[in-house]
């Protein structure tokens, strides 16, 4: 019996993969902030036989206390975590400030993913395969990380604070390895493409209507789209870091992978985590 741990574990893909993994035996660890749907997650889950095997961890990760949390909680309910899937996320159209100060889309996007990553390493590292699975996206939209302004202060629109969360999470696969060289954890970005989630829901009308409608006829259906990743973590790649778009290999390589911006990414984050106090 394999242990997954996954953000976003109550809805769209993160959901969808958790009840894979429950269906077929294993133990799933999901992270989400709303009660209600982590409610639902473990009904489907006693439905499924696996009511033994499911935990819903209530947390929010778009503050660092709620981060610090999870690998807290994650650390005393497990020896090993054989995987840990990152796919919490939340599109916001008006820029939202979280109580350390910090851009939402930024600290909930990429932020938690760099202090879960970093903080279970250790499990990982005792599982017989470990491996990462960031659902960012890499390959698709090319965005910018506003090094200046990395909380948008000035400037915001929703689809910039996420495509620069994309953008940071290229860079933090680049820099994982490269901070923990000797690991055995394999780390793997994945665009996962259009898919048929809950995206549109904190859109104004009518353009949430118009992305149901899009997604209704374009999309990829959770159950299709989480295939690829399966594969993926049932038998990570080689490599310490891979990218896919859509299943299709990419090449982790270019202005979107630059070490050395990966290296001023991690150090800005180091600090910046530094800043915000554990509480007492």
């Amino acid at each position: 019996m394999r242990t997954y741990v996954i953000t976003g574990g109550t809805d769209g893909l993160g959901k969808g993969l958790g009840l894979h993994f429950l269906r077929r035996g294993d133990r799933v660890i999901a992270v989400a902030s709303g009660a209600a749907k982590g409610q639902a997650f473990l009904a489907e889950a006693r439905r499924a036989g696996a009511a033994d095997r499911a935990v819903f961890l209530q947390a929010d990760l778009s503050i660092v206390a709620g981060m610090r949390q999870v690998v807290e909680r994650v650390s005393a309910a497990t020896e090993a975590v054989d995987g840990l899937v990152f796919g919490a996320q939340r599109f916001r159209t008006a820029r939202e400030e979280t109580a350390d100060g910090l851009e939402f889309t930024f600290a909930l996007a990429y932020l938690s993913r760099f202090v879960l990553g970093h903080g279970l390493l250790g499990h990982l590292e005792r599982a017989e395969a470990p491996v990462v699975l960031n659902l960012a996206g890499p390959g698709g939209l090319p965005g910018r990380i506003n090094w200046d302004d990395l909380q948008w202060r000035d400037g915001y629109s929703g689809m910039r604070a996420s495509m620069q969360a994309s953008r940071c999470n290229d860079l933090l696969g680049v820099a994982f390895p490269a901070r923990h060289p000797d690991a055995r954890t394999r780390y793997v970005l994945y665009n996962p493409g259009f898919v048929d989630t809950g995206l549109a829901d904190p859109l104004p009308q009518p353009k949430r209507a118009a992305l149901k409608v899009l997604a209704r006829l374009f999309a990829k259906p959770v159950g299709k789209a989480i295939g690829p990743m399966l594969a993926l973590m049932d038998a990570p790649p080689r490599p310490a870091l891979t990218a896919y778009l859509r299943g299709k290999p990419l090449e982790p390589a270019g202005e979107d992978f630059d070490p050395a911006a990966a290296a001023r990414l991690d150090h800005l984050t180091t600090g910046l985590l530094d800043r915000i106090p554990a509480p007492r």
